[in-house]
């Protein structure tokens, strides 16, 4: 691996930058997105190149790896995490053209790229491309990208899977609203687009069959788009663990009775909420795991393989939302003030558990493939 392909868990940026962002944590929900100076940091470790074809100057990362940093990050801040994780979105792009990809990435495979996909709206046939016009909510990331891409439909065509037009930052506008109870710095703004002619190389299927052949790219999209917010709550929930353990030994009760840490009902959780989420930790980096070796050996990759996927990650979010929230009951009335690091967590948490590629119809989705039956479109 050269100089330029950093190893991002080697990288020795890391550790400062998530010492910046836990320092920072209060001053990122007050500004409701990651700043650039964090994003180049992310540019830094090596997120944005992790699964760029090496040809451009990729950084040739495996998504264990990958998703391992993403965990990392979301401890120290789940929205850092969230809008890091957007990394991995160079794969959409890898059903664009060979040459379209390798204009994008001429001065640099760190190419921040972001996007909205829903509603998708009416794009217009014209000689060269795309007339596209609308809005799209939830564009996660879109105050650092350099290129945003947004869901189009057109005319006459049935496919399953949406289309994106991807063009320049500075010819979309991004309307500042996004208002949550959880994630709020993640800055899933509103993208707004007017008139805009969007060249046909500039059109992709989102998780269609990649324009060059990597292990990478070959890695199912759509479960590793799953994978990667999953994770976010894997991250926040060991977080809020890390919090009890702080909590508890050095809180004491101002009634007399025993310690926090000299409860045995705080121990038995404790106890508890870690067997919890390393058992779904083990289970999802070995599900992870087993696919890469999967599509690095050129083996099939079969329906109910990308479902294991998918139910790992659909696991691991709902168990982080239930370790932290565990968390927080066992903070008393500490954890309800604004000002504590709890509240933040776990409504972080919850807002990673609802997400659609993790909400509860996605195990009947799961269930669907292991019986044999063809799921909703966009699952697999």
């Amino acid at each position: 691996m050269t100089a330029t392909q950093i190893t991002g868990l080697a990288s020795p940026a890391l550790q400062p930058m998530l010492d910046d962002i836990r320092q920072r944590r209060k001053d990122l929900h007050a500004l409701g997105h990651i700043p650039q100076d964090i994003v180049a940091r992310f540019q830094e470790i090596g997120l944005y190149r992790a699964f760029v074809p090496t040809q451009f100057g990729g950084g040739d990362m495996s998504p264990a790896e990958f998703l391992r940093i993403i965990e990392i990050i979301s401890a120290a801040d789940g929205s850092a995490g969230w809008v890091a994780s957007f990394g991995f979105a160079s794969k959409y792009l890898s059903s664009l053209p060979a040459a379209t990809l390798a204009e994008l990435y001429r001065e640099s495979p760190d190419v921040v790229f972001a996007g909205a996909v829903f509603p998708p709206q009416a794009a217009i046939a014209e000689p060269g491309g795309y007339r596209v016009k609308g809005r799209w909510g939830f564009g996660s990331g879109c105050m650092g990208a350099s290129l945003i891409g947004v869901g189009i439909k057109i005319e006459g065509e049935n496919g399953s899977l949406p289309r994106m037009a991807v063009m320049p930052r500075d010819q979309v506008m991004i309307e500042e609203n996004w208002d949550t109870i959880g994630m709020f710095a993640t800055g899933s703004h509103d993208l707004v687009v007017d008139d805009v002619l969007v060249p046909e190389e500039y059109i992709l299927i989102r998780g269609a069959a990649p324009s060059i052949d990597t292990a990478a790219y070959r890695y199912p999209t759509m479960a590793m788009a799953t994978q990667v917010l999953a994770i976010v709550g894997a991250g926040v929930a060991r977080e809020a663990i890390d919090e009890v353990v702080r909590l508890a030994t050095r809180k004491t009760s101002i009634t007399g009775a025993p310690s926090m840490a000299d409860r045995p009902g705080c121990q038995i959780a404790l106890a508890q909420m870690e067997a919890r989420l390393c058992a779904a930790r083990a289970w999802f980096y070995e599900e992870t795991e087993a696919m890469w070796s999967r599509v690095c050996e050129g083996r099939e990759v079969t329906p109910a393989d990308i479902a294991r996927l998918r139910i790992a990650s659909t696991h691991i979010a709902k168990t982080g939302a239930d370790v932290t929230r565990r968390a927080f009951e066992m903070a008393g009335t500490t954890g309800i003030f604004n000002s504590h690091p709890l509240s933040r967590l776990l409504l972080d948490a919850l807002v990673v558990a609802q997400h659609a590629f993790m909400n509860d119809a996605t195990w009947q989705s799961g269930g669907a493939v292991l019986l044999g039956k063809t799921p909703p479109p966009g699952y697999l």
